[in-house]
């Protein structure tokens, strides 16, 4: 099947579908300006004073936290990002009562930002940020304008973003929450994730229908598996379903 038909099948399909679940990963948010972690130009790829890996893992946020926020606020806020189409199709598939939920790797917020209202952020979101000691939250302006390391305006006392850091476990009340939607709904579009990151790609597992959508620019290790492989980017491919 060339790229033509598999949009116009993916067309089709969507247009029977009234339960969809998108799963995506960083992939999504590329088109909107956000690197990515794995591609050649992604962040693994770039030369800090310690691995990406390293940083963005909980003993280092501890033991680390000036060089952490560095990085952090260089590489991960990326606060001027609008969504793209994958963003809006999705929001918009959505509201006519199609797409039943979005789970996502990504930290962005720009599912949200685009309408999206169902969605599992597996990853966690720059956009919260809670004081270790009282608790009190802060958005992600407040973070990327703060001098060096941000501290809590109402205890002066440190912040860390709600994201989830190697070595931290997922939020188990979203995982419930993406399961169950995968599980239960008639049609599962994957894209823009190379499903090489776990426990997030294992949550494909739960699907047991028969309309899997792969759409990925690379190979994926799930590709067999799909009912329906689309190497096309993910906004045109969504783009085409509204």
């Amino acid at each position: 099947m060339d790229n033509f038909q598999a949009l116009q099948t993916l067309r089709r399909w969507v247009s029977q579908s009234d339960n969809i679940v998108f799963f995506g990963g960083a992939g999504v948010s590329t088109e909107s300006g956000i690197p990515d972690f794995r591609s050649v130009d992604g962040l693994y790829n770039m030369k800090y004073k310690f691995p990406p890996e390293t940083i963005l893992s909980h003993d280092f946020f501890c033991n680390h936290v000036g060089d952490f926020y560095e990085f952090y606020k260089d590489k991960m806020l990326y606060l001027d990002a609008k969504p793209n189409k994958a963003h809006l199709a999705l929001a918009e598939l959505e509201r006519q009562g199609k797409l039943k939920a979005v789970v996502t790797q990504n930290i962005d917020g720009l599912h949200q930002a685009a309408g999206s209202k169902v969605v599992y952020e597996l990853h966690g979101s720059v956009h919260r940020n809670y004081c270790v000691k009282c608790g009190e939250e802060h958005d992600a302006e407040y973070m990327k304008n703060s001098p060096f390391i941000p501290q809590c305006r109402k205890c002066g006392s440190l912040i860390k973003p709600d994201v989830v850091l190697y070595q931290e476990g997922l939020d188990q009340r979203t995982v419930t929450g993406a399961i169950n939607a995968i599980q239960q709904c008639d049609m599962l579009i994957v894209g823009g994730t190379s499903l090489s990151v776990y426990p997030a790609s294992g949550l494909i597992n739960y699907y047991h229908g028969d309309k899997l959508v792969l759409i990925n620019k690379t190979a994926t290790n799930y590709d067999e598996r799909a009912d329906l492989l689309i190497c096309d980017s993910i906004g045109t491919a969504l783009d085409c379903c509204v």
